[in-house]
């Protein structure tokens, strides 16, 4: 060790390293702790500690004059090694503080980073030197933003587009090498031009907060891809900073802010999908990087019967223990830091649920809930919700808080087994068209609560919903026991590709159909990054493993005409308001008028009975919008109006004549899309019959008189 620097007391808040132009304030939160050490290392890896004496309120705290931005950290901290009390104190093992806004890496496993002696039970203690969790590093977190003003997108306008950093740029022709899989890739022109023309508002990043890649994993060849085992909630992660890549880990911040100030520039917003439920320090068998090492009873669930146990309603061995007013604050304080400093305009909360657990059961009134409605930073961004976790009672569609948007695994489920050609879903079809006002509409919400989705991250791709009914796992090397095996999906005829042209031509437009009622129903529709262009992951329903082309865009095949099909659909829902209505369907007259505001017709051009919505064989139905019935006005304060629209759905195997409709004067009716031809166009009178293909979607409109 060299000379200890002089230590001034500092102050408790706020936590983290915080530098002020002329030295560092360091601030950790330990309840149970007896000692703290601050650990500085030099560029060679040379320790110099330095004990925090000061303690306010459980904070250990110091202030280090000299201290830049750049010096590497971590702590020591002293304390009973009892895991069957709980307690997993252990100073040979070298801490992250859990405030840290930069990391000098990823974890070194070699080097240790265990508080017990592997191979063996977790009661006896490590003695040797455990230094494999990544550092710390001060940070000037001044950044030039300029004029940089936020989208501020509304929700009911909202495309999101679910993507990964690494994915979606690592094979892009022209993207610099350099500069592929990382934040300044998206950065990029090309990138930027794409998402711009594409027409998305909001792309959603899965994991950028710092993870671990397991240990499982890495034997095999593999990596945690996906993210979903966070290290810290603050450092965004290196592994996607070409900073880091010349040897400028630091630069990781300013990279981050740069990609998101190019994208608002864009008019794009940023959502970040965040795993505030566990960490990557798994279970009782686990690594020691930071929290379990710091304070395991304040940051963990454990079990009160036995504390040496985790409870787990994730899946992952852990959760986090959001009863504890620090770590409550915790979560608060890194949204607020990636609000306010690194300028992301709304969050998607990885397996929600876990958070609004008061003891076991879900509680929708939960601290963490109450806190975020009433924060004036956090309630003011786009906030969604994957409302289920693993645990008895955690599947929560429709039951989050004011405020709220939610993934609807519903939407999804109905939208596949109707497109699969499964019967009687004529009335959860209707629902889910509609914005989902059976989940929604008696809690306060609106329509665009409803985050409508057919395929995300995890599960298959588009394109492999079409082309495969099993799932097709190899290279997981798990012998085919993970992923999803319930995926209400069907393969057109043939398991896996083919050349057979018309299982081709059925796949090209059931892609088409699911992308058109994805898009021109009411709710936030949410497209997964590459459905677009035809990606598929070979069948592969779980590739959270695969760092590779399974997973990365293939930029070399994309599929033109479907990306042309994509514009378009988004292109009609952003001139149509009635496809993005901020309220849900009255049903009722609209005054001065003889029709509704929404119409449910039958293939026949009459009108929807009972008997028709109840009927297990209707496959069928068109959806009339009446362009003066939004009940809505513009920014300006005007009354919203819209031409009158006609949406057609066959899901059926036959071919239907379908009559259209004589209402609100409408006489002649223009074709804008065909699910089963690209090309087609042309005008059909009111009265008459357009022959609607078997599995097709088609769209009509009329000019409001």
């Amino acid at each position: 060790m060299t000379t200890t620097p002089p230590l001034r007391p500092g102050r408790p808040y706020p936590l983290g390293a915080t530098w002020d132009g002329k030295g560092t304030n360091f601030a950790l939160y330990s309840e149970n702790a007896s000692g703290v050490e601050l650990c500085l290392f030099d560029e060679q890896g040379n320790e110099t500690r330095v004990p925090l004496r000061e303690q306010t309120a459980f904070v250990w705290h110091g202030y280090l004059k000299g201290v830049q931005p750049g010096q590497r950290y971590g702590y020591r901290v002293h304390g009973e090694y009892a895991p069957e009390r709980g307690l997993r104190f252990n100073p040979n093992v070298v801490l992250l503080d859990p405030y840290a806004k930069a990391l000098d890496g990823t974890e070194q496993f070699d080097r240790g980073v265990f508080g017990y002696v592997p191979g063996g039970e977790d009661s006896v203690m490590q003695e040797e030197e455990q230094r494999g969790a990544p550092l710390g590093i001060v940070v000037n977190p001044a950044f030039d933003w300029g004029d940089s003003q936020k989208p501020d997108v509304p929700f009911h306008q909202s495309v999101i587009y679910e993507a990964h950093v690494k994915g979606l740029t690592m094979t892009h022709p022209d993207v610099p090498d350099e500069l592929r899989g990382t934040y300044a890739g998206i950065a990029t022109e090309p990138i930027l031009f794409y998402l711009r023309e594409l027409g998305i508002t909001s792309l959603e990043l899965m994991p950028v907060h710092q993870h671990v890649d397991d240990p499982f994993l890495l034997d095999k060849g593999l990596t945690n891809y996906w993210g979903y085992s966070t290290l810290s909630f603050f450092a965004p992660d290196v592994r996607y900073s070409a900073e880091a890549r010349r040897g400028n880990p630091a630069g990781a911040v300013d990279e981050f802010k740069q990609m998101v100030k190019a994208l608002h520039a864009s008019g794009i917003e940023v959502i970040l999908d965040v795993v505030y439920n566990h960490t990557a320090e798994g279970n009782h068998m686990g690594p020691t990087m930071s929290f379990k090492g710091i304070d395991n009873p304040t940051y963990y669930r454990l079990v009160a019967e036995d504390p040496r146990f985790y409870f787990d309603y994730t899946g992952t061995g852990n959760s986090l223990n959001v009863r504890h007013p620090q770590t409550l604050q915790l979560i608060m304080d890194s949204l607020r830091y990636w609000v306010t400093d690194m300028h992301v305009d709304g969050f998607r909360f990885d397996l929600a649920s876990t958070l609004a657990r008061g003891l076991h059961e879900v509680d929708q009134l939960s601290g963490f809930f109450t806190i975020i409605h009433q924060d004036p930073i956090i309630g003011q961004v786009k906030l969604i919700a994957e409302p289920w976790d693993v645990g008895e009672g955690g599947y929560q569609v429709g039951n989050f808080p004011v405020n709220w948007a939610e993934w609807n695994g519903i939407y999804r489920d109905d939208m596949r087994a109707f497109w699969k050609g499964d019967g009687g879903l004529a009335s959860e079809i209707g629902y889910r068209l509609t914005g989902s006002s059976d989940l929604y509409q008696n809690d306060g919400r609106k329509p665009y609560a409803s985050i409508n989705f057919v395929t995300a991250h995890d599960g298959f791709t588009l394109r492999d919903t079409v082309t495969y009914e099993q799932k097709h796992n190899d290279a997981n090397q798990e012998g085919g026991n993970d992923g999803h095996n319930h995926n209400i999906t069907w393969n057109c005829g043939a398991e896996g590709e083919t050349d057979d042209p018309a299982i081709n031509a059925l796949r090209r437009q059931q892609q088409r159909n699911f992308l058109a009622t994805l898009l021109l129903g009411q709710g936030t529709p949410m497209l997964l990054g590459g459905d677009e262009i035809g990606r598929t992951q070979g069948g592969n329903n779980n590739a959270y493993c695969q760092d590779n082309e399974i997973s990365w865009y293939d930029w070399s095949s994309l599929d033109e005409e479907l990306l042309a099909f994509t514009k378009k659909v988004i292109g009609l829902r952003k001139a149509h308001p009635s496809l993005h209505r901020r309220k849900f369907f009255s049903g009722r007259t609209i005054r001065g008028e003889d029709v509704r505001d929404i119409v449910w017709l039958r293939f026949d051009g009459e009108e929807m009975s009972d008997e028709d919505w109840s009927n297990p064989q209707t496959a069928s139905m068109g959806i009339f919008l009446d362009g003066n019935g939004l009940d809505d006005v513009d920014e300006r304060g005007e009354p919203l109006l819209d031409d009158h629209l006609l949406l057609l759905l066959n899901a059926s195997h036959v071919d239907l004549p379908f009559r259209l409709p004589d209402l609100a004067g409408c006489q002649e009716w223009e074709l804008a899309l065909d699910t089963a031809d690209d090309q087609a166009s042309g005008t059909v009178q009111a009265g008459e019959e357009t022959n609607l293909t078997a599995r097709s979607v088609k769209l009509y409109r009329c000019p409001r008189q």
